[in-house]
């Protein structure tokens, strides 16, 4: 519902008129509280449309009225030409208006300008009482020299504003330019150090890989040769040379588990491993992992238990790097599990659609504060088991990556003394381009 109060109206019978309307236009901006850069927008936008409805015909009139439109209340001046007018109001009034107002409409050779009232002016029938008695008590005399004077001063105070804004317009710009700067040498900074660290990478997986291809040789024939000393095939053996022959046996194969998990790392980081995708039956990889793995289990101690689940049908994935994470899962859980059970499963999560293999121990457990430390490489935790029990500390690290390489994550939970899961999460269906993941654990 729209409500409108009138303020003020003013005749254009003549060109002292409009400099009138124009101190009018001001002193009414002025008590309803607007800005005192508002006050000179409404008061040039009405003058020169006043000045142009003259041009056009005298004896116009300009009304000044508040008008109230959802519960909001606008300033709204009314300007028309006299009776005779010929012609509609001159185009740069009009431009003038649309740019200083919020609001413009022109029809019949009448112009409204509209302008929002500020939120703490609200104007009832008592404010506009006080309003129209301020503007009767204080009615201007139309001094076109005076009026002349007043718009220099507005003018010098606007282009001093101006000029502020400016110079801070200026200062931010350089500022900017500064900041442009710096952003562009740290992006270059930025840059050198990727470009450093990428070629340091390359380097340590070149590394990597000659230096495990070179101990893989002569590693084989330490243990070939112990194995031939251990056999008898050169004579007996005392017992004090035999328990050197082992200990000699035992560090070769630590040593070749080394290597072997060193050039895996070194083939992935390169790029070089191929994942070979095919259908992988559950109940048949975890046959062949209880085979591999029975010479490792101390049936008095601890039970190696394998739950197929309800992952029935094939899956789409690389059956031998499965079978090697799980490896790795299932004999660290051995090794640091003293009694109880060792139990590997499979589910599948329709949801996400994917197939989770999780090895269960009741073994030492981990603290959380170290459930990432875990992960990185020659890593290990300080415990009496792991003394005993000694590894390379890059099997997990290579689970991780493995992982990544067939499109999925590794998952662990934990508590001291109350054992460790770790699990493999894959997708049933394999990606086209598994990308690797950062997942926190």
């Amino acid at each position: 519902m729209t409500d409108v109060q009138r303020i003020l109206a003013i005749g254009l019978g003549n060109e002292q008129d409009v400099v009138l309307v124009r101190q009018r236009a001001r002193q009414v901006s002025h008590l309803l509280g607007f800005s005192q850069q508002d006050q000179v927008r409404i008061a040039t936008a009405v003058s020169e449309v006043a000045r142009g409805a003259c041009q056009v015909a005298f004896g116009g009139r300009a009304a000044f009225l508040i008008r109230d439109a959802e519960r909001r209340q606008y300033l709204d001046v009314t300007i028309g030409a006299g009776a005779g007018a010929h012609g509609q109001l001159p185009d740069d009034a009009v431009v003038t208006a649309h740019r200083l107002m919020d609001d413009c409409e022109v029809a019949d050779g009448t112009i409204t300008m509209r302008k929002l009232l500020p939120a703490q002016a609200w104007v009832g029938s008592g404010r506009l009482s006080e309003i129209a008695a301020q503007l009767a008590k204080d009615s201007p005399v139309a001094n076109t020299y005076n009026e002349l004077q007043l718009q220099n001063r507005e003018l010098v105070t606007t282009l001093a504003e101006l000029r502020e804004r400016q110079e801070d317009l200026l200062s931010l710009t350089r500022e900017l330019e500064d900041t442009n700067r710096g952003i562009v040498a740290l992006y270059a900074e930025i840059e050198d150090k990727a470009e450093r660290l990428r070629r340091a990478d390359e380097m340590k997986s070149r590394f990597l890989s000659n230096t495990s291809h070179e101990l893989r040789t002569p590693l084989s024939s330490i243990r070939a040769l112990a194995k031939l000393l251990l056999d008898r095939m050169d004579g007996d053996l005392t017992p004090e040379q035999e328990r050197q022959v082992r200990y000699i046996e035992a560090a070769a194969a630590d040593l070749s588990e080394l290597v072997n998990d060193l050039l895996d790392l070194a083939k992935i980081e390169a790029g070089r491993v191929e994942v070979q995708v095919a259908p992988v039956v559950v109940d048949n990889l975890f046959r062949a992992l209880k085979g591999m793995l029975r010479p490792l289990v101390d049936d008095a101690r601890v039970d190696l238990v394998f739950e197929p689940g309800d992952v029935g049908a094939p899956f789409d994935s690389d059956e031998g790097k499965i079978s090697q994470v799980l490896r790795n899962f299932i004999s660290n859980a051995l090794k640091f599990t003293e009694q109880g059970a060792v139990t590997v499963s499979a589910c599948h999560d329709p949801g996400a659609d994917t197939v989770i293999f999780a090895v269960a121990d009741t073994g030492i457990g981990i603290n959380p504060d170290n459930l990432q430390l875990i992960f990185e490489e020659f890593s290990q935790i300080e415990h009496p088991l792991q003394r005993r029990s000694k590894g390379t500390g890059l099997g997990l690290p290579l689970c991780r990556k493995l992982a990544e390489l067939l499109g999925g994550r590794v998952d662990v939970a934990s508590q001291p003394g109350m054992g460790s899961t770790f699990s493999l999460v894959l997708p049933r269906l394999f990606p086209a381009n598994p990308a690797p993941r950062n997942d926190g654990i």
